[in-house]
């Protein structure tokens, strides 16, 4: 099944955008732009000044003010504005662009693309100008004929995320204390890159917690009391809840078929997903989608 996706973006050139892997550019300051939805090829950053709400899979955030955010492709999202006069800089960049650089790591692994973080950072004046800087240089850079233009962007992208972490760390860093808290940041580690489901053909591997215990080489009882020890909650739990939350984005965000969405869930039948959906989140996946 075909995902939901607006393959335009106003003032951007998206052949231009494959070809070369980068787009910087000027938010418009006043402008009606349409709501955008769907998950793209690119990863998209940008500091923004304005009044507008963000659909982020499941979530929803509201901007004011002056923030820098940061989208994840595979995550389906939308931007509404309440505000027709607003301000910033973004930049667009494909998963070529990144993997081109030697420093990977930080771009690929940075917990600001990790769907388990907050994609908003609220900044304030001084965070602000330095950030507005950054963007600048990038458009300078960006239109001129610099031989290693690619190399100096990839270097401001970088520099954005570390002082992005640095203002908020990421909720995913965690301080491996004993092997409890190792072997529950595994377990959180495998559960989140089974998502986002992209094909309806490829059903989830891991559902239970017997299945992370035979992947992690553990006993089941010893992931599940080691989970419920650092988090507070259950395997299960955890489990359920991310299971729940791609529902919910696959319902709202594609046309797959609820059966579909069920297989690829893991469910070998309908009924099954139907009452799962509804037991964890007390409501059916007919009212999701409507």
């Amino acid at each position: 099944m075909a995902v939901n996706v607006v393959s335009e973006i106003p003032g951007i050139n998206m052949e231009d955008l494959k070809l070369k892997g980068f787009k910087v550019h000027e938010l418009p300051a006043s402008a009606d732009l349409p709501v955008s939805r769907g998950r793209r090829d690119f990863y998209k950053m940008g500091l923004v000044t304005g009044d507008m709400t963000v659909y982020y899979g499941d979530r929803i955030l509201e901007i004011k003010d002056t923030v820098l955010f940061f989208v994840n492709p595979n995550v389906p999202h939308s931007v509404v504005r309440r505000s027709k006069h607003t301000t910033g800089y973004s930049c667009l960049f494909t998963e070529t662009f990144i993997t081109s650089s030697e420093r990977t790591g930080i771009l690929k692994n940075s917990p600001l693309f990790h769907i388990g973080d907050a994609p908003v950072i609220p900044l304030n004046s001084e965070q602000a100008l330095f950030m507005t800087g950054i963007f600048q240089k990038m458009l300078a850079v960006h239109s001129g004929d610099y031989h290693y233009k690619g190399e100096l962007i990839r270097s401001c992208i970088e520099l954005i995320i570390h002082e992005a972490l640095r203002i908020q760390p990421s909720q995913n860093i965690s301080q491996f204390k004993n092997a409890a808290t190792r072997i529950t940041h595994l377990f959180m580690d495998l559960l989140e890159r089974q998502f986002p489901i992209e094909r309806s053909a490829e059903p989830l591997r891991l559902r239970t917690a017997q299945d992370f215990a035979l992947s992690l080489s553990v006993h089941t009882n010893y992931l599940n009391r080691s989970v419920k020890e650092v988090t507070g909650k259950p395997t299960s739990v955890h489990i359920a809840e991310r299971i729940t939350a791609e529902a919910k984005a696959l319902l709202q965000h594609t046309d797959w078929s609820v059966a579909d969405i069920a297989y690829a869930l893991g469910f070998e039948y309908p009924t099954y997903f139907n009452n799962y959906f509804k037991r964890v989140t007390g409501t059916t996946p007919k009212s999701i989608r409507k």
